[in-house]
């Protein structure tokens, strides 16, 4: 399995619990994984329930088997002052820039520049060796901006061309893209079985495919189970009805009689939701991308549900 795995997806689909459960899930049996935010919303640290995550890696939890899982909210103009250490030795400069605004002035007008240094310190965790040879880490998470934004985050060599053709900056773009177009790297996208959100993971597959960068798999997250289908909708309202009512009745429920009609139309209305998941599956399928599937947690995705998801992601065969 790829070392660098992005997450994406459309808003409102949970691509930041995903994220979290797949680090968990990666962490499984001794493994360290490197959960990364890049939009500093500070959206993993509520996951966890734990204080806000500064600019450095934090352990935050320990995955089944012992393994681990540090978390890292990646900040652009922190990200700029250690580019600028690093490549131009500015120090105090440099930290006299950001005084005078100049850091967020150029991580603002050059939106390439500042994509850069996000992957860029994603893609060298991804490569950060300890002394004794071996990685830091054995898989980054890396939870990244919507679908509408994901080709143009992660293609930035295309971003920076015309900014900087040669030198630090140039090449540093090279550097992160061989990372983000290697093997190493997996893009995977987070939908639910709903029309808008297969649209958009479908768009973003092909923009990923046109950009040649690395499709991982789609997850469908907030899966229902399914309880009805049409056919034993159709059954339960034709002659029935009175049965139904009978059944109410025996289970110590009054009235039941008048509850026979809303809860024939709540069951049409779940038959109905299950012929619209059914038509959104075909659909993914017709993508040409593996799936995986996460249930819904009707108690809300907290630390708990967190270990549930990863559960489930490893038991799919993430990570394994």
């Amino acid at each position: 399995m790829s070392r660098l795995q992005v997450v994406s997806g459309k808003g409102g689909t949970g691509k930041t619990t995903v994220a979290a459960a797949l680090a968990l899930a990666l962490a499984t049996e001794g493994k360290r994984t490197l959960l990364v935010e890049v939009e500093g919303r500070q959206g993993i640290a509520q996951l966890f329930e734990t204080e806000a995550l500064p600019y450095e890696e934090r352990k935050i939890a320990v995955a089944p088997g012992g393994g681990e899982v540090f978390a890292l909210a990646i900040d652009a103009e922190r990200a700029l002052l250690d580019y600028l250490q690093m490549f131009y030795k500015l120090g105090s400069a440099g930290r006299a820039l950001k005084k005078l605004g100049a850091i967020d002035f150029a991580t603002t007008i050059a939106p390439g520049v500042r994509d850069v240094l996000l992957t860029g310190k994603a893609c060298e965790a991804v490569r950060r060796r300890e002394k004794h040879g071996g990685y830091t880490y054995d898989h980054v998470v890396m939870d990244a901006p919507p679908t509408g934004r994901i080709t143009r985050f992660l293609n930035v060599n295309d971003e920076v061309a015309g900014l900087a053709r040669i030198g630090p900056i140039h090449n540093q773009a090279q550097a992160v893209m061989r990372v983000l177009k290697s093997p190493e790297t997996a893009v995977h996208l987070v939908t639910l079985l709903e029309e808008m959100p297969v649209q958009e993971t479908a768009d973003g597959v092909a923009e990923l495919r046109e950009a040649d960068l690395p499709v991982g798999e789609i997850i469908v997250n907030m899966v229902r189970p399914h309880v009805l289908d049409e056919a034993a909708v159709r059954a339960a309202s034709g002659d029935h009805r009175d049965a139904i009512a009978r059944t109410l009745a025996d289970a110590g429920i009054s009235g039941g009689t008048k509850l026979v009609g809303p809860l024939l139309e709540q069951a049409a209305e779940h038959a109905q939701r299950v012929e619209l998941e059914r038509e959104q599956r075909a659909a993914l399928v017709g993508i040409g991308v593996p799936t995986y599937e996460l249930p819904f947690l009707g108690d809300g995705a907290d630390i708990a549900g967190l270990y549930r998801l990863a559960k489930d992601l490893r038991k799919q065969g993430v990570g394994a």
